[in-house]
């Protein structure tokens, strides 16, 4: 190896530098035909190259002429230096051949763990790691006085079962580990414990107040009727469905009977009272039609239009219109509707194969006056003008539509704008409304878009003045 690479105290003379290396000599060698003195490592390194010549003054070498100088060697070893551990921490100074010497007692030497645990650290550390951190220190348990390495000691921490340790239940009790198992499963107030009747764990000193609520607990039947073990969640359900001692209300109360027995004796009430519920419920369902007849009278008021126009769409029109062909005078209505809040009920008919001088050739659409809620309060006879159309159904942005109108000013002589009474007959000729027999004629119907997706709409407007409206 080349040079010694200490700390000098100073730098070391010339004489004692290798040449080669330009550090003091380690093992110095001396060429005796020249004088000049190098490392021996240094100088071989050299020479291997196979170039045989002095270094300093290229004059031919010779082996036999190369002696070590260990008079040199022993002033180098002489020279003051510092220890190598130094900037670590270390104040020693001595000679060099002292190094190895104090490199036993030096604090900052790395030296390995006299217990052959494979950890290599400073002298310094050594105790700590003896007494703490070794694997293979000897550890006597506190607890159970068995000795241990130090490896082994840490998994012995935490199980030794001598060792003195808490409910882990938090009961506060403190006892031997080796006690502690019988301790949770069998004596501590804390420990959880399933409820025998539905299961659920609770803590063992609560599990008595839970089994007063628990939906599980068996109950006995207010009734008396002897079903044991009846769970608290399904007594309601045993009361009403299965208790044959439990009070029933007859079936048919709803229609009016008040009878009220043990549901065993249910039965017997049925059989002997069934000429009686017949007539309640003839009579319920009497009570019910009407009911149902008013309360459509009053949807359809709700849904029947308040503001005068009525767009009515006929779907499935050429079904409607064979079913006319077939039925003479085959009349279709429309919703009824308003032409006003508070004003005359009107309602649309049409024939759609015609009717009258129309019949078999033109679609003919009438109106007609309807008796609505609030006749009392308007101005008779109806005399608003009304206009009827027929909507053309092309796209607007592609062409303009051509809707078919017709508007009249109804005749206050014609009954058919009187005042409505409910009691107009089929015959009366007001109710046939009045219109145009020749509205729109079957060729015409079916140009541009008339109908569409097989359906038409039908327009009726009343023009009713503001102060009317207000």
């Amino acid at each position: 190896m080349p040079g010694y690479d200490y700390k000098f105290l100073e730098k070391p003379k010339r004489r004692f530098q290798c040449p080669l290396c330009s550090k003091a000599m380690r093992e110095p060698v001396q060429v005796s035909t020249c004088g000049h003195r190098f490392c021996d490592t240094c100088l071989q390194e050299f020479l291997s190259e196979g170039v045989f010549k002095c270094p300093e003054d290229q004059l031919p070498l010779d082996y036999a002429k190369i002696y070590p100088d260990p008079e040199l060697e022993q002033q180098i070893l002489a020279l003051p230096i510092r220890c190598i551990h130094s900037e670590e921490g270390c104040r020693w100074t001595g000679q060099m051949k002292q190094l190895q010497g104090h490199f036993s007692t030096c604090a900052f030497n790395v030296i390995p763990c006299p217990n052959r645990c494979a950890v290599k650290l400073t002298r310094r550390d050594l105790p700590e790691h003896l007494q703490h951190d070794c694997p293979k220190r000897k550890v006597k348990c506190e607890f159970c006085g068995s000795e241990f390495t130090g490896e082994a000691f840490e998994n012995h921490q935490g199980i030794c079962p001598q060792e003195s340790v808490y409910c882990e239940n938090k009961c506060g009790a403190r006892m031997m580990r080796r006690l502690l198992a019988q301790h949770t499963m069998a004596e501590c107030p804390k420990r959880t414990q399933p409820c025998k009747y539905c299961g659920k764990e609770f803590v063992y000193d609560t599990i008595q107040n839970h089994q007063y609520h628990c939906p599980r607990f068996p109950v006995q039947c207010p009734n008396q009727c002897g079903t044991p073990n009846i769970a608290r969640e399904d007594l309601a359900t045993h009361v009403k469905e299965s208790c044959g001692s439990a009070l029933v209300l007859c079936p048919f109360k709803d229609a009016g009977c008040k009878h009220r027995c043990p549901k065993l004796a249910i039965g017997r009430h049925l059989e002997e009272t069934t000429k009686s519920h017949l007539t309640m419920m003839c009579s319920l369902v009497g009570r019910q039609r009407q009911e149902i007849i008013e309360l459509r009278r009053e949807m359809e008021e709700l849904s029947v239009s308040h503001d005068g126009v009525l767009i009515w769409k006929l779907n499935d029109y050429s079904r409607k219109l064979q079913e006319a062909k077939l039925h003479n005078n085959h009349e279709f209505f429309s919703p009824p509707f308003y032409t006003h809040r508070y004003g005359y009920k009107l309602q649309v008919s049409a024939f759609l194969n015609g009717n009258g001088s129309g019949e078999g050739s033109h679609l003919s659409i009438y109106i007609r006056v309807l008796p609505g809620e609030y006749d009392n309060l308007l101005e008779w006879p109806f005399a608003y003008k009304v206009t009827f159309s027929i909507l053309d159904q092309s796209d607007p942005s592609l062409s303009k539509p051509q809707h078919i109108t017709e508007t009249f000013n109804p005749d206050p002589n014609w009954k058919n704008f009187q005042k409505p009474s409910s009691s107009r007959n089929s015959l009366d000729e007001s109710t046939l409304g009045f219109g145009y027999p020749k509205f729109i004629s079957h060729d015409e119907i079916r140009k541009r878009n008339y109908i569409r997706d097989n359906a038409i709409f039908l327009k009726a407007s009343i023009e009713i003045p503001q102060k009317i409206m207000a």
